[in-house]
C-alpha cells in the first residue's frame, strides 16, 4: 500500500510518486469539485495541501553554500509546470459545462 510515508523514500522514483499523486491523491482531493464554490479560503487550503505533497515528492534543495533548504513556492510551480490543483478544478468545471 502506498502511503504518505512512501513519498519520502528514495527507492521510489519521482516519476512514480508524481503518477501516484496525479492518479490517486489529486482525484480524491478534488472529488465533486465541479460543484464547489471556489472561495479564497478554499483555494488557499488546496494550494497549501498541494505544495506540502509536492515538497515531499521533490525533496529539499542544496543551496550554493552547502546547506539543505525546502523548495520555494516559485520552484514548486516551475516543477509542476503551472498545472496546479486549482487549474485542474477549473478545467473540469469548463469540461462539464461543455457545449452549453
Amino acid at each position: 500500500m502506498f502511503t504518505k510515508k512512501n513519498l519520502h523514500l528514495k527507492l521510489i522514483s519521482r516519476n512514480v510518486k508524481l503518477q501516484f499523486y496525479n492518479t490517486l491523491i489529486r482525484p480524491t482531493v478534488t472529488y465533486a469539485s465541479e460543484t464547489w464554490v471556489l472561495k479564497e479560503n478554499t483555494i488557499n487550503k488546496l494550494m497549501i495541501f498541494e505544495r506540502e505533497i509536492t515538497r515531499k515528492i521533490f525533496g529539499p534543495t542544496r543551496s550554493d553554500d552547502g546547506y539543505w533548504r525546502i523548495k520555494t513556492n516559485q520552484e514548486i510551480n516551475t516543477l509542476l509546470k503551472g498545472q496546479n490543483v486549482i487549474g485542474f478544478i477549473k478545467k473540469t468545471k469548463i469540461e462539464l459545462a461543455g457545449p452549453c
